[in-house]
């Protein structure tokens, strides 16, 4: 075997020598990673991020970001010579005279979208399979922080170009600041440097979004992904898959090589979004003048839930002590946001205290198996996806000639009674699904084979699943309970004596029971109509 060239050891024996390099990639490079497609979708929202520095960079060569109003002089000729700021006419020069400018202008677009989306599907998935438990809370909280970060970097960016439609976002915007009581008319201020829309939003909103965002991002990103790697990555139930092991490949070459084909997907797919779907046409919009406005404008996908807060809130607004509290605005601007996001942070935590389970997890659960955090996930979504609907209320009552105040009135009804409904709706389903696991387990498989009994009957014969899916079956984990009831001289726990520990300890049993237990029955060919069991989760003691 030839040993390798002196330009290849002699560099890296000086590192290793010197940083100890050589026993640290030894030790690392074999770390095993699971293998399921789920875990890609975090992958989706980091080579997102990386696409939009990338892109972020070459745009910066060449926008301007200042309000100083210029005439128009470029290539696009039915905006030719119209009074506009330099922040929308460098824009305008970069889609129509740069080479590649409009290519990398709406590949931006399309990442930052992508970005949330990754990070959005990346915490759902997070969330439905109870990966966030200990001892991963930490990071959890590090992936709230970014989402909302997200949010935050993709409302800076859009404002950038000073198009008409950014600018009636921005203009929400400052209502949205100024309706904050004490601070708003503060913060309003620091925004825009005086009355709206003022000369400095556009250099203010820049560096934010250049500069401040990115780099707390940056900062988020490189601790989630060294806490995720001192961790270990949680994987999926199945053989030979316990809280003490990791069933997969090595990071290299396997991984490497996956997440490199990975990038390039990525990367391709958004290139040919820039390249075939037009997004953001600032040219049609034209330059924005506070009096005017265009129909049917919508935000970007991840602000609609605002939008519709905003359309399905009722006129309503109170002075007190000398301050006017506009709640149709401050509300839906501030509760449903914060309801979510609030929510999720402290979900895991909540989880904790009404379970009592201080156990490390690094085996994932099936949503299914989880019926309460599921239903209150789906609620969430619905929640949110109603509020995103209703932010085109007026293109639903145009398209589909259904009267506005109609659709309004169906959605301020239906954005506190549709979580409900997805809520039963889901922990059926959830319970469903698990009677049918316990099924295959008991009863096995239908094998399509159809055999007549001596007496006439007629039976399918059902085959024992496949060793992988039983085992992935069984993976099921019985939630913990608090044990809240009195023992045999009938004094309750100490910490169910209170009525918050009363209240838990409900609260326990209720999150914690209509289990389906799994019991591997024989396979005998026989008929035997199933008698789904209801099972109380393992108990725990209350202190």
């Amino acid at each position: 075997m030839n040993a390798p060239p002196k330009a290849i050891t002699g560099p890296s024996t000086f590192l290793d020598d010197r940083l100890g390099a050589g026993n640290f990639l030894k030790r690392n490079l074999r770390k095993v990673f699971p293998d399921h497609w789920s875990f890609l979708l975090g992958e989706i929202a980091l080579y997102s991020f990386v696409i939009l520095l990338l892109t972020g960079t070459f745009l910066t060569f060449w926008f301007k970001p200042s309000m100083g109003e210029v005439n128009y002089l470029g290539n696009y000729a039915p905006l030719y010579d119209v009074r506009m700021s330099e922040a929308y006419a460098s824009s305008l020069h970069i889609s129509f005279d740069i080479r590649g400018g409009l290519l990398v202008r709406q590949m931006h677009h399309w990442a930052a979208l992508l970005f949330v989306a990754g990070m959005t599907a990346h915490a759902l998935r997070i969330f439905f399979t109870g990966a966030y438990r200990k001892p991963r809370e930490l990071n959890w909280l590090i992936g709230v922080g970014l989402l909302t970060l997200a949010l935050l970097e993709g409302l800076t960016g859009y404002s950038l170009p000073d198009d008409l439609l950014s600018g009636a976002g921005l203009r929400i915007t400052q209502g949205v600041a100024q309706s904050i009581p004490i601070v708003g008319t503060y913060i309003s201020f620091f925004l825009f440097g005086g009355e709206y829309p003022g000369h400095d939003v556009i250099p203010r909103f820049y560096t934010i979004h250049i500069l401040l965002i990115p780099g707390i991002l940056l900062a988020l990103i490189s601790a989630h992904m060294i806490l995720m790697w001192v961790q270990k990555h949680t994987q999926m139930p199945g053989k030979a898959r316990t809280e003490k092991n990791v069933v997969g490949a090595p990071f290299y070459p396997a991984f490497m090589a996956k997440s490199g084909a990975f990038f390039l997907f990525t990367f391709g797919v958004i290139a040919l979004l820039g390249t075939f779907a037009q997004i953001n046409p600032i040219w049609l919009f034209g330059p924005y003048n506070p009096a005017n406005i265009s129909a049917g404008s919508q935000p970007d996908w991840y602000m609609g839930f605002l939008e519709g807060a905003l359309r399905l809130m009722p006129a309503w607004e109170i002075n007190f002590l000398g301050h006017t509290v506009t709640f149709s605005v401050l509300i839906p601007a501030l509760v449903p946001m914060g309801i979510i996001m609030t929510g999720l942070a402290l979900y895991p935590f909540l989880e904790q205290w009404v379970t009592g389970d201080r156990r490390e997890h690094h085996v994932c659960d099936r949503p299914r198996n989880n019926p309460h955090r599921t239903s209150i996930g789906i609620s969430a979504i619905t929640f949110y996806g109603i509020l995103w609907l209703l932010g085109a209320n007026d293109e639903i009552s145009s398209v589909f000639h259904i009267d506005l105040y109609t659709t309004t009135w169906v959605g301020r009804f239906a954005v506190f009674i549709g979580p409900a409904i997805a809520y039963w709706i889901t922990y059926r389903i959830c319970i469903g699904l698990q009677r049918k696991d316990a099924e295959v387990l008991s009863h096995g498989v239908e094998s399509g084979v159809i055999k007549r009994m001596p007496n006439g009957q007629y039976i399918e014969v059902h085959t024992p699943p496949a060793e992988d899916i039983a085992e992935h079956i069984r993976g099921k984990k019985e939630i913990p309970m608090l044990v809240g009831s009195a023992d045999g001289d009938g004094i309750p726990p100490k910490g169910a004596r209170s009525a918050i520990g009363r209240l838990r300890t409900k609260m326990s049993e209720a999150y914690g029971t209509d289990h389906v237990p799994l019991t591997d029955g024989h396979h005998n060919g026989h008929h035997e109509e199933e008698h789904a069991a209801v099972g109380a989760g393992e108990r725990k003691e209350l202190h």
